[in-house]
């Protein structure tokens, strides 16, 4: 069996890492792939942009199974455009990936469906966006609606905050097209959660749950990120909290999508807010989160592949998805400067020392060098029987790594 992976980040080498791991894989493909996705002994890098290139590709090469990493192509249609050339693909349609695309789109559909959510407001007009922030409280949070690569959302702790993100959103264009229509929402107190998910558009089946770190700064502080660490499973997600989850969340959001007529094989990220009022749904997701994946995935005692293929046929119901026991945890290394201005081509040293996991994100090969290419540029990951020793063993392994202006937070996983 061929199958291709869309993406160059830590999520891709982690899926491709697991992909690796099924006896029916002959070849991974990955475009365009990192040096961890290069280094694994099944997968090759392919230089490809184009969705046609990519599809002109998979019939030359008889690829059986595409995945999509980032949530772009999932935008732009991807998945509608290789059912149109008899290919399997694994991920939303157009229709169902406008529930990540467009933030004001997913409030909506949430509100109409009876999922438990924050109160809001849509806006595509500024002025009308800049009087209601003189009527909602504070704090408050503003979102960009479209994709932003997770960092079109700043909580506002007054006006004047709220006034700059407003501009900069949908004046000053910081996140592009994706500030052209904000959401204004009430800001929630409480623990985020990530809860990833498969479903065939019959059946949704929740992974282990996972709490991620947004921020730049240690105590979750500073600019929003793609993620800078994870832990799964989330020490705040209880058996009623998930329990919560899934009659408030997760059976309204099915409802939503055969309702709509939204019918795919996907995954549907559940990002959440737990407090004393119950789960909230913050948004979702409409592919594998970055870096949840990362530790998810090796906690994952069934075979992927074979739970997404169990999904393409329509069986999700008659599948059980099995989990190990113990806990994980990932720490990001990014480059100095991240999530605004860094330099890259500093090379990477270490790796080779590191018994637990790495997965490369922002990395690339020169020759027999490592070199960083991008924000985020690894992954360290530990598994281990409690949280406390996977969080060891995963600091005591990325302090074996280094480069020029190597930054990674210190806290990850520590509980309030």
């Amino acid at each position: 069996m061929n199958v291709l992976i869309i993406g160059s980040g830590g999520r891709e080498n982690a899926i491709a890492w697991k992909f690796s791991q099924n006896t029916k894989v002959n070849k991974i493909y990955c475009v365009p792939g990192n040096a961890g996705t290069a280094a694994l002994e099944k997968t090759e890098n392919i230089a490809l942009k184009e969705i046609e290139d990519i599809i002109a590709f998979c019939k030359e090469n008889s690829v059986e199974l595409t995945m999509v990493g980032s949530e772009e192509m999932l935008v732009e249609g991807i998945v509608d455009k290789f059912q149109e050339n008899g290919l399997k693909i694994f991920g939303p349609n157009k229709k169902a990936a406008i529930l990540e695309g467009s933030k004001a789109f997913s409030k909506d559909f949430m509100k109409k469906y009876g999922v438990k959510t924050a109160a809001y407001e849509n806006f595509t007009d500024y002025e009308k966006a800049n009087l209601y922030l003189d009527q909602c409280p504070y704090p408050t949070v503003i979102k960009a609606s479209g994709l932003a690569a997770g960092k079109g959302v700043v909580i506002c702790q007054n006006k004047a905050e709220a006034k700059t993100a407003l501009e900069d959103m949908m004046l000053n264009e910081k996140f592009k097209d994706a500030g052209k229509e904000v959401v204004i929402e009430e800001f929630l107190e409480g623990v985020e959660a990530s809860i990833l998910s498969i479903t065939d558009s019959k059946t949704i089946i929740p992974f282990i749950s996972a709490k991620d770190h947004k921020k730049i700064g240690e105590g979750d502080t500073g600019l929003n990120t793609g993620g800078m660490g994870v832990v799964a499973p989330n020490p705040y997600v209880t058996q009623e909290v998930f329990e919560r989850f899934q009659t408030e969340v997760l059976e309204p959001t099915l409802k939503g999508l055969n309702a709509e007529g939204m019918d795919f094989c996907g995954i549907i990220f559940f990002g959440l807010m737990i407090n004393e009022r119950g789960v909230y749904s913050l948004e979702y997701n409409m592919r594998m989160g970055d870096p949840e994946t990362q530790v998810v995935l090796p906690l994952m005692e069934s075979d992927f592949l074979d739970v997404i293929e169990a999904a393409m046929s329509g069986k999700l119901s008659e599948t059980e998805i099995k989990w190990k026991k113990g806990a994980g945890c990932c720490v990001v290394a990014a480059s100095g400067g991240y999530p605004e201005a860094y330099t890259n081509g500093y090379e990477i040293k270490g790796t080779e020392n590191v018994e637990d996991l790495v997965f490369m994100a922002g990395v690339k090969n020169e020759g027999s060098k490592l070199l960083t290419n991008g924000g985020r540029v690894l992954n360290v990951v530990a598994l281990a029987d409690s949280l406390d020793e996977a969080k060891k063993k995963a600091y005591s392994s990325i302090e074996k790594i280094s480069f020029d202006k190597m930054y990674y937070r210190r806290d990850i996983g520590k509980i309030k």
